[in-house]
């Protein structure tokens, strides 16, 4: 299991929300670029890019994604507001090692289906769960699927891995859910990676414990309450 930092945003800024909540931003940062490279500089072996200025229907950041991508000299998961083949094509094209796919994946799962069919083993499905129902839309909405039946359709396609984001907890610096993490870690038939709440190296080590392939870390790095040395430490099931 690997620790990924956080790169969020909004407003062509990097930034950490509170829940998700445009407003919120507990951290403003200028250039996503030099953000991105600082976090390769001290040690993260992969990085967690979100565009939640895509999300949110404004003008995306997809030139300076694939910039960091094509430069960063480390594995790159890159998400928010994919919802086209073109979107997915240029992210594959740049060198993306994961691709997240959120609400389009979730409201249309034939889509989801064909892309990964397109797109063998690069396709991450965000699944972003509040009170054990996946939510969408920005999590404003339940999806009309049951968790179950996501599931069920992960066993019959190519897709690498599930980003599994605990809105209950996200951003609140108060730790993981170890209960849903390890729930969700054992019904899921793909690789989880854990996003949300991960505050200390106990949250990392319960990950672990659970069998999750990474936890992605923001709030956490940006305020220091984990430290970068995290990146490099051997995170295994105890």
């Amino acid at each position: 299991m690997i620790v990924i930092p956080a790169v969020d945003v909004l407003d062509h800024k990097v930034v950490q929300l509170v829940g998700g909540m445009p407003g919120s931003q507990q951290v403003v940062l200028e250039d996503p670029f030099e953000v991105a490279m600082d976090w390769v500089a001290k040690g993260a072996p992969y990085l967690h890019l979100v565009d939640l200025d895509a999300a949110f229907g404004k003008e995306d950041n997809s030139d300076v994604f694939c910039r960091i991508i094509r430069e960063a000299g480390v594995p790159v998961e890159v998400g928010g507001g994919i919802r086209t083949e073109e979107q997915i094509a240029k992210y594959v094209k740049a060198g993306a090692e994961r691709i997240v796919v959120g609400t389009k994946a979730v409201t249309d799962t034939e889509w989801l289906k064909e892309m990964a069919n397109k797109f063998p083993n690069k396709l991450m499905l965000g699944l972003d769960m509040k009170d054990g129902k996946i939510a969408i839309k920005g999590w404003q909405e339940s999806a009309p699927i049951a968790l179950e039946q996501m599931f069920r359709i992960l066993e019959t396609v190519p897709v690498v891995a599930v980003l599994h984001t605990d809105i209950n907890v996200e951003g609140q610096q108060g730790g993981i859910n170890r209960e849903r993490v390890d729930r969700f870690c054992k019904d899921c038939p793909v690789t989880v990676i854990i996003s949300g709440g991960v505050t200390t190296e106990e949250d990392a080590k319960a990950a672990a414990k659970s069998g999750a392939g990474g936890v992605v870390v923001g709030m956490a790095l940006y305020k220091g309450t984990m430290k970068p040395w995290t990146f490099g430490r051997p995170w295994v099931a105890e």
